[in-house]
C-alpha cells in the first residue's frame, strides 16, 4: 500500500533501501512480535490471576477487546502492521491455552455446571484444570458473535453509501479481474503444495471471499494519507460497488453451490 501511494507521489518513500527496511521489514517483523508478545503475556496474566487469585473472572469479552485495541495501538504507534499485530495476537492467546499443562477440555458435566449459576461458573473459570478452555470457549463465542455484528455493521454503511456515489464504467472490468482472475490466481498459488484441499474446495475458495471490511481499511488508510480528492472519490465508487457486488452474488450463490458442493462430497464418498 505504501509503496503504491509513494509511486503516486502523495507518500514520502525516502530510497528504495528505506521503503524495504521499514515498510516491508520491519512493518511485518515487528508486526508479529508485538502481537505475539502481547498475547502471550495477557493471555498468561488472565490465567495467572484467576488460578492463583481467582480474580479477572467474567466479562471473557473485556481481554478480547482490550488485546484487539493494545496490539493495533502499539502496532500502529510503532510503525508496524497493525493487522498483523491483532492477527498474531489471536494466535499466541490461542497458544496460552495449547501450551497450558494441566488444561483439560471441558467434561460434559462442567459445561452443565456452568449453566447452574455464577457461584458454579466462577468456580469452573477459576479451575486449574479448566481456566484455559474457559477463557477460550468465551473469547471465541465473543469473536463469533463479534464478526457476525461487523458484517451487518459494514452491509449496512456500504448500502447507505451507495446513494452517494456513481457507478464508475471501468468497475466492471475491474470486478471480472477480481472475480474470474486476481481471486483465482492468488487462490491457485497460495494453495500451492496443499494436498488436502481438493478441486472442488479449491473452486468454492476461489470464488467466495471476503465481503469487503479490508477493502474499505484500505480505502481509508490511503484517503488519510494524502490520495488526491478526484482519484479518491472514484476509488471509493468502485470500493463500494465491488463490496456491492460481491454481497449480492456471493449471498445469492452461496446456498446453491454450497448444497451442490454438499452433494459431490457424499456421492464421492459412497
Amino acid at each position: 500500500m505504501l509503496l503504491a501511494l509513494g509511486l503516486m507521489g502523495v507518500h514520502g518513500l525516502g530510497s528504495i533501501w528505506r521503503w524495504f527496511a521499514v515498510d516491508v521489514v520491519w512493518s511485518i517483523l515487528g508486526g508479529l512480535a508485538i502481537g505475539g508478545v502481547l498475547g502471550a503475556l495477557i493471555g498468561k496474566l488472565v490465567l495467572y490471576l484467576r488460578t492463583r487469585h481467582q480474580e479477572a473472572v467474567g466479562l471473557d469479552e473485556l481481554p478480547a477487546l482490550g488485546l484487539i485495541a493494545i496490539a493495533f495501538g502499539v502496532a500502529q504507534l510503532s510503525m508496524t502492521s497493525g493487522v498483523l499485530a491483532v492477527f498474531t495476537a489471536g494466535l499466541a492467546l490461542q497458544r496460552v491455552k495449547a501450551h497450558s499443562k494441566t488444561d483439560t477440555p471441558l467434561s460434559r458435566a462442567a459445561k452443565v455446571t456452568m449453566t447452574l449459576g455464577a457461584e458454579c461458573e466462577k468456580e469452573i473459570a477459576t479451575h486449574v484444570q479448566h481456566v484455559g478452555t474457559y477463557m477460550m470457549d468465551a473469547v471465541l463465542s465473543f469473536n463469533g458473535q463479534l464478526e457476525r455484528l461487523a458484517e451487518l455493521v459494514v452491509v449496512m454503511v456500504a448500502g447507505a453509501m451507495l446513494s452517494y456515489t456513481y457507478f464508475p464504467e471501468r468497475a466492471i472490468w475491474f470486478l471480472l479481474l477480481l472475480f474470474f482472475v486476481a481471486r483465482p490466481l492468488s487462490v491457485r498459488f497460495g494453495l500451492l503444495g496443499a494436498t488436502t484441499v481438493s478441486r472442488d474446495q479449491r473452486i468454492l475458495i476461489s470464488w467466495f471471499g471476503i465481503r469487503g471490511v479490508g477493502s474499505i481499511f484500505y480505502l481509508m488508510y490511503a484517503i488519510n494519507h494524502g490520495l488526491p480528492a478526484p482519484l479518491a472519490n472514484e476509488l471509493i465508487a468502485i470500493t463500494l460497488t465491488t463490496v456491492a457486488a460481491s454481497i449480492l452474488i456471493h449471498g445469492i450463490s452461496v446456498t446453491p453451490l454450497m448444497a451442490l458442493y454438499a452433494k459431490r462430497k457424499t456421492r464421492s464418498s459412497q
